[in-house]
């Protein structure tokens, strides 16, 4: 991670940060004059054309390797990528199982970012940035709103989901969670309860 971007406040780091001279960038493109300006392109703040994303658009499983690069060159995903999990994210996880986080992740997308954005008011504000390793795989993963997943996977903002869509973003952000969690176990563990203290970030599922 870049100096200036470790330094960063993890709620300062937002969809349109941006630290050019690290490799950091974003994506999404300015507010759009009509409706033929691509919701993704070059950098915002610097122009640089670093992502083939008519080749991120097609969605294939096989090609995830450079999705996954592709998304890492964006600031607020790189973030994600490298954030230390917290401890309430880790023992929730370890709580869950792999088999149970995995429903749980597929049941959250289908009800947080499923519905079409005109049914979801808060779009941009229902995933939260701690607490709960399928909100850093969200991030990640730009599966986190909707206005992500259209400029970032080229799936409509006002429509819902389809299920091979939902199964799509579900395995992107399970990659990310095998990644970050290679040792997490099948089944449920017993975890002792967090320190007294601890100040959550934000609710888990």
């Amino acid at each position: 991670m870049s100096k200036s971007l470790s330094g960063l406040a993890p709620l300062k780091v937002t969809c349109t940060s941006t630290d050019c001279e690290a490799g950091l960038h974003c994506f999404k493109q300015k507010r759009r004059k009509d409706n033929r300006t691509p919701p993704s392109g070059p950098c915002r703040a610097c122009g640089a054309e670093l992502v083939d994303f008519e080749r991120v658009y097609q969605r294939r499983p096989g090609d995830v390797g450079y999705t996954f690069e592709a998304l890492r060159r964006e600031c607020i995903r790189h973030h994600f990528w490298h954030k230390e999990i917290d401890e309430k994210a880790r023992n929730h996880a370890l709580r869950k199982g792999r088999v149970r986080l995995r429903d749980a992740l597929i049941a959250r997308l289908r009800k947080y970012v499923g519905p079409s954005a005109n049914r979801l008011p808060y779009d941009g504000r229902q995933t939260p940035m701690v607490g709960n390793i399928v909100f850093y795989a969200q991030h990640a993963t730009a599966c986190c709103c909707r206005k992500c997943i259209e400029y970032w996977h080229d799936i409509p903002m006002d429509r819902n989901l389809r299920d091979d869509e939902i199964a799509y973003l579900g395995d992107l952000a399970w990659r990310f969670i095998e990644e970050r969690m290679p040792d997490l176990p099948d089944e449920p563990q017993k975890v002792p309860g967090r320190r007294a203290g601890w100040v959550s970030g934000g609710r888990s599922t």
